[in-house]
């Protein structure tokens, strides 16, 4: 049987130093692309990747142009080696958006670079304005969390979902406060575990509204096009096929949920039978054993899992 693929592209906590180096090292296309963003960015995010410090590289300003760097170097690879990899979809969790707006040719690598880092400052400038948190909750479902954060949120205090990982698997965002009773009730409703997360912006909910004016006219001034392939949206779960729609689903991606598993449902149910994830870490191929058993994956972001992948 041919395998249906889909490109999937890690987002933030997918990072670890040393990210990329490898490639660089053994693929004179990746070590272009890593180059590239040097010259682009102003500064070298190819030596923060590879040889940190992991502070620096954690925070989410150079987070999330370094893990769009190296999924568009595994990207170039796979493209320029090999050209019979032709994806159905392509898809990214959270930031990831942008890198596979990068496969889905509907924006250049260097115009992504752009508007992510500008991604990442703003919603630093947001989380240092209205700071926050997130915090993971397992073994519950999305109706009762739902419940729990409605609890959890009093007037002035919001927590939301953030992330639907997986099932069993949901991230939480919103106030500290109003994070910290949602943890409680969580817990008191049966969670397996409920533990905040080490960060301090509530990324994907109400307190990222002090970045959605100017990212808005980030995403409007991108050249973005209509994709070649269909990319799947974040907040919709469903094929994005415009330019316009992709725009609508970037701005709302501040502010709400990322849809996972329905992401990957809705593949599945297009034919989808393997999903490729590039770039840093293999975080999205564990979630997807947690999602379904009809499709395989496999995390493609060094010389050895190319060979793995292709011998």
């Amino acid at each position: 049987m041919t395998e249906v693929i889909a490109y999937l592209f890690p987002g933030q906590g997918s990072q670890s130093v040393g990210m990329g180096k490898e490639l660089a090292e053994n693929y004179p296309v990746a070590r272009q692309i890593f180059a590239q963003a040097d010259r682009i960015l102003e500064f070298s995010i190819s030596m923060l990747a590879w040889e940190g410090p992991e502070a620096d590289l954690n925070d989410t300003i150079n987070t999330q142009p370094a893990l769009l760097v190296h999924s568009a170097a595994v990207l170039a690879v796979l493209q320029d080696n090999y050209p019979q990899l032709k994806p159905r979809f392509a898809a990214g969790h959270s930031m990831g958006e942008l890198s596979a707006l990068v496969a889905a040719g509907a924006l250049s690598f260097a115009e992504a670079l752009q508007l992510v880092r500008r991604r990442g400052e703003l919603m630093k400038k947001a989380g240092e304005v209205n700071p926050g948190g997130m915090a993971a909750i397992l073994g519950l479902d999305i109706s009762t969390l739902e419940k729990v954060c409605k609890e959890a949120s009093w007037e002035g205090e919001v927590v939301q979902i953030a992330n639907d990982n997986c099932p069993g698997q949901v991230v939480i965002s919103g106030n500290s406060q109003a994070l910290e009773r949602a943890i409680k009730f969580a817990q008191q409703a049966g969670a397996r575990r409920a533990k905040a997360l080490a960060v301090s912006i509530a990324a994907h909910s109400p307190l990222m509204l002090h970045a959605q004016s100017e990212f808005n006219q980030a995403v409007e001034a991108a050249p973005i096009d209509d994709p070649t392939i269909p990319m799947i949206g974040n907040i919709s779960a469903q094929s994005l096929e415009t330019r316009a729609q992709i725009r609508s689903d970037l701005q709302g991606q501040l502010t709400s949920p990322v849809r996972w598993t329905e992401s990957i449902q809705y593949m599945v149910a297009h034919g989808v039978t393997q999903f490729l994830e590039l770039g840093s870490g293999s975080v999205l191929t564990g979630l997807l054993k947690r999602i379904t058993d009809q499709a395989t994956g496999f995390a493609i972001g060094t010389p050895a899992d190319l060979e793995k992948l292709i011998p």
